[in-house]
């Protein structure tokens, strides 16, 4: 960010190497009122790592109550967009544990899928990232999982 313009437009005083989140809300204020592209591209790219974080929480805020003409909008589908990426590799990860579980079971997916008290075709789902099983669902293949795969390993 260019600090200098920072301190002359609203006399806050920013280390430039500092994170984003840790900066004042004036300071972001000043960026969104009266910074460069350059500088509304590092708030974008700070929104995009943390979709959110604090930045994204203020610039939300700020463009909610002050109608910032053209950036406000952009600003707002940046959030928008960056929190489906979030979603989409949320969802991905989700996905992956729960085949991740059902591999460490030891079990065939139809005694998993029974153990957890869900179809096969329900499981596989959750195992593609189309639906996004529930907290108390994974908690529940978690312990199944590690039960079945302590039983394996203390048959004899």
């Amino acid at each position: 960010m260019t600090t200098p313009a920072l301190r002359r437009l609203r006399h806050v005083d920013v280390d430039p190497a500092a994170p984003l989140a840790s900066w004042p809300f004036e300071a972001l204020v000043a960026v969104l009122e009266r910074g460069s592209i350059r500088d509304w591209a590092i708030l974008t790219a700070e929104i995009g790592r943390d979709p959110w974080g604090p930045v994204a929480r203020q610039v939300e805020e700020y463009t909610r109550q002050e109608k910032i003409r053209g950036l406000g909008p952009l600003l707002n589908r940046a959030i928008a967009r960056a929190r489906r990426r979030a979603e989409e590799v949320e969802r991905a990860a989700v996905a992956t544990h729960v085949s991740e579980l059902v591999r460490e079971s030891g079990l065939s997916t139809a005694e998993f899928a029974e153990r957890i008290g869900t179809s096969r075709s329900r499981l596989s789902t959750y195992r593609h990232g189309r639906v996004t099983p529930s907290a108390a669902l994974m908690y529940r293949m978690e312990r199944v999982a590690a039960d079945a795969s302590r039983d394996a390993r203390t048959r004899p």
